[in-house]
């Protein structure tokens, strides 16, 4: 779970620095940054479940409100959100966001249940 961990924190500091181009690089930066801080520090047995916790939350609040942008692109037939890298509607660039949490939520679950088990079995 270590190297998992260790490989989870360079794929979210990558991830991270390429937000510098987006629209709103100061929140998906610190988003990504963050996780990518809590994959470091839990895979070197830091593990902080109440920081942790607290992202899920966070990011549970955030898809949510993302909610009535996925029904908007799931009512206008799912089109591509991949043809190029230009949002050429206005809520590709929220679909997309919605799918980065999505990620995000994911990997803080993987991290709080790895963490988890790791500090039971005293590793």
């Amino acid at each position: 779970m270590k190297i998992t961990n260790g490989v989870l924190a360079i794929l979210f500091i990558i991830f991270a620095l390429l937000q510098l181009n987006d629209p709103d690089p100061w929140l998906w930066v610190a988003i990504y940054g963050a996780v990518g801080i809590l994959c470091g520090a839990t895979a070197l047995g830091r593990y902080p479940p109440k920081i942790i916790l607290g992202g899920i939350l966070l990011t549970i609040f955030g898809i949510g409100w993302y909610i009535p942008h996925l029904m908007d692109w799931l009512e206008n037939g799912m089109n591509s959100i991949t043809t190029s890298m230009k949002a050429d509607t206005p809520y590709v660039e929220l679909v997309r966001e919605s799918l980065g949490l999505v990620l995000v939520l994911v990997t803080l679950i993987w991290l709080y249940w790895s963490g988890k088990r790791s500090s039971n079995k005293g590793i």
